[in-house]
């Protein structure tokens, strides 16, 4: 019986698999899927694709430090927390805000414009985690025992709110010289203050091109490196955190068994605000990183980052801090190279498919999904 059933699952799956494939190259060169023409492209301009390679390895560096804080959540209490990606985005306010208060954006003073964004980094975070911490304890707790629904629909209503509180903070002039000046609905710049820093040294020339000197057509600034060598550490600290401390000891418990955790003394609720403070801390960090590398603030921003982060986090195996990682950086991948050699208008329509084509044979996932139980 048990064999009767997994051969008809592959038989649906393949069927399924042959379907999909059909369709993707039935409307594949309407969305870009032209293999000649990209063979030719890779052909006559190879360091182009080592390009696109780097711009996406550096967004999915992001996009891992956002899911991050997704799979945690779900991983612990079952709950997709869609207000996520909206706290990701009051970061990057959040950054942009205290870099002009602290005068780091007009500053030409490498010693304050170093501090200046340490500064906002840690001000990010501290922010991003106590309004993370404020949503669970506000919305999402007194639902933590009622249907699924109920949460979920919470969740959204958050993310409606918090959406709205990005549109008037992006009207506000005197916070930011750029807010206000063209309507809150409208895209802000975030001045390139790595671009500044590098100038007002003088290293390298004043170019965050590290590549600049060797003739090469290609680009690997300072903005790379930093955002994959922060995101990195960031998230090996906090598999590590996770690992070894008695907090993220607790964690793996509560996840596993929510009941059992209790009865051994856990504090479910404290658990549970520190998983919310740590996941919002990351999206904190994300959004300055995000600023800093993109050079744009918009208070609709953290919709598209949220949705990539949350497939990112599906992708790798909801619940499972490792696959949100390499989620992350698969997603920042597949949007390069679809930008770079298909059509960008249909990138979010290849990263779904290709996350559909990967869930037909791993429902759970690349590395598997870690959830717990519902108490």
């Amino acid at each position: 019986m048990e064999t009767t059933k997994k051969k008809n699952f592959n038989l649906r799956s393949l069927g399924v698999l042959v379907l999909v494939l059909y369709i993707v190259f039935l409307i594949g060169p309407i969305a870009g899927l032209d293999v000649p023409t990209i063979a030719a492209s890779i052909k006559a301009n190879p360091l182009q694709l080592i390009q696109f390679l780097i711009i996406g390895i550096s967004n999915g560096a992001i996009i891992a430090i956002i899911a991050l804080g997704y799979t945690m959540v779900y991983g612990i209490i079952e709950l997709i927390n869609f207000a996520h990606g909206d706290v990701y985005m009051i970061g990057v306010f959040t950054s942009l805000t205290v870099l002009s208060l602290t005068g780091t954006l007009n500053s030409t003073n490498p010693v304050q414009i170093v501090l200046g964004l340490a500064f906002a980094l840690i001000i990010a975070i501290v922010v991003c985690a106590s309004l993370n911490a404020t949503i669970e304890r506000l919305a999402y707790r007194r639902l933590r025992n009622a249907p699924r629904l109920a949460p979920l629909i919470s969740a959204i209503g958050m993310s409606f709110i918090i959406e709205n509180i990005g549109l008037m903070w992006a009207a506000q002039a005197w916070l930011v010289p750029s807010f206000g000046t063209t309507g809150g609905a409208s895209q802000k710049v975030f001045p390139d203050m790595l671009s500044a820093l590098f100038k007002a040294t003088g290293f390298n020339g004043g170019d965050v091109n590290l590549l600049v000197a060797s003739g090469l057509p290609l680009r690997l600034t300072v903005k790379d490196i930093l955002v994959i060598v922060l995101a990195v550490a960031l998230m090996t600290g906090l598999y590590l955190f996770v690992q070894r401390t008695q907090l993220g000891k607790a964690m793996r418990a509560t996840a596993q068994n929510r009941d059992a955790a209790k009865m051994l003394g856990i504090d479910i609720d404290l658990v549970i605000t520190a998983t919310f403070l740590i996941g919002g801390g990351l999206a904190g960090a994300a959004g300055l990183m995000a600023g800093l590398y993109n050079n744009t603030a918009w208070w609709f921003m953290g919709f598209r980052a949220g949705l990539q982060a949350f497939t990112a986090a599906v992708l790798g195996g909801i619940g499972n801090i490792t696959g949100a990682m390499l989620g992350g950086f698969l997603i920042g991948l597949l949007a390069s190279f679809s930008d770079g050699y298909l059509n960008a208008r249909w990138t979010n329509a290849w990263v779904f498919a290709t996350l559909v084509l990967i869930l037909l044979f791993r429902p759970t996932g690349l590395l598997g999904e870690q959830v717990g139980q519902k108490a």
